[in-house]
């Protein structure tokens, strides 16, 4: 599959992905902060079952979800998925700033659904701002989303256990919101809609539109001649003729 192909199955799963987060945002928005299909149920249920060591991976799975580690995340995303150093700078800054102007854009998002979170007295951790859509489920979406990419590009043997971990990493973060009782079930669906939908628009654009020796740190642009280079064997070496 070219560059070209992948970016636009990257852009349409994108823009399906927004689609229906959009959807759901109206629905969340005209339900004027209502509990929605099965949220009740999925909020009530890990009340009570939260034992102690439970209870303790869940908080620091959840941690993980939000400040500095999914940056570092996004910074080793950006220097596995390229060759040169030149390549990892631009990836680097590529990768962050997909994931910086993602949670910008959900922040704003949230404060035009402003859904109330569930209940507090069922919260087992720290949570603050708006429910909808979920912060740290977005955000780790777009960092496991960042991570499998980088690996399937230019990881090792094994690619696709790592790239499955990256997900399954991701997936759980958002569920352990639920679990901790700081969100609804919509919340988190949310975010993880949101983040696949920002995600494959950076991935189409940068696909479609980035060149190639940007990224690899290949290629000549300055038109000079290098002269290190092997010279054609039919060109050169030869004998000249008696």
């Amino acid at each position: 599959m070219n560059r070209r192909d992948v970016g636009d199955l990257a852009g349409s799963v994108g823009l399906g992905a927004l689609t229906a987060f959009t959807v759901l945002a109206m629905v969340v928005a005209g339900g004027d902060g209502d509990v929605l299909f099965s949220d009740e149920d999925l909020h009530a249920w890990p009340s009570g079952h939260r034992p102690a060591v439970a209870l303790a991976l869940a908080r620091g799975l959840t941690a993980t979800g939000t400040g500095v580690v999914p940056y570092v995340l996004a910074v080793l995303a950006g220097v596995v998925a390229a060759r040169t150093v030149r390549g990892r700078l631009v990836t680097v800054a590529l990768c962050v700033a997909c994931l910086g102007a993602g949670q910008a854009v959900r922040y704003g998002v949230m404060h035009l659904v402003a859904r109330p979170r569930p209940p507090q007295p069922d919260w087992a951790t720290h949570a603050s701002g708006w429910s909808f859509p979920s912060g740290h489920a977005t955000t780790a979406t777009l960092t496991a989303g960042l991570l499998a990419i980088a690996v399937s590009v230019r990881g090792p043997r094994g690619r696709t256990l790592l790239a499955l971990a990256a997900c399954c990493w991701g997936t759980l973060v958002g569920l352990t919101r639920v679990y901790l009782g700081v969100h609804w079930f919509t919340d988190v669906l949310g975010g993880w809609l949101f983040g696949i939908g920002w995600l494959g628009l950076c991935l189409g654009a940068a696909a479609r539109w980035l060149p190639e020796q940007v990224v690899s740190g290949t290629g000549d642009t300055t038109g000079k001649v290098d002269h290190d280079a092997p010279q054609d064997p039919g060109r050169r070496g030869r004998s000249r003729a008696a």
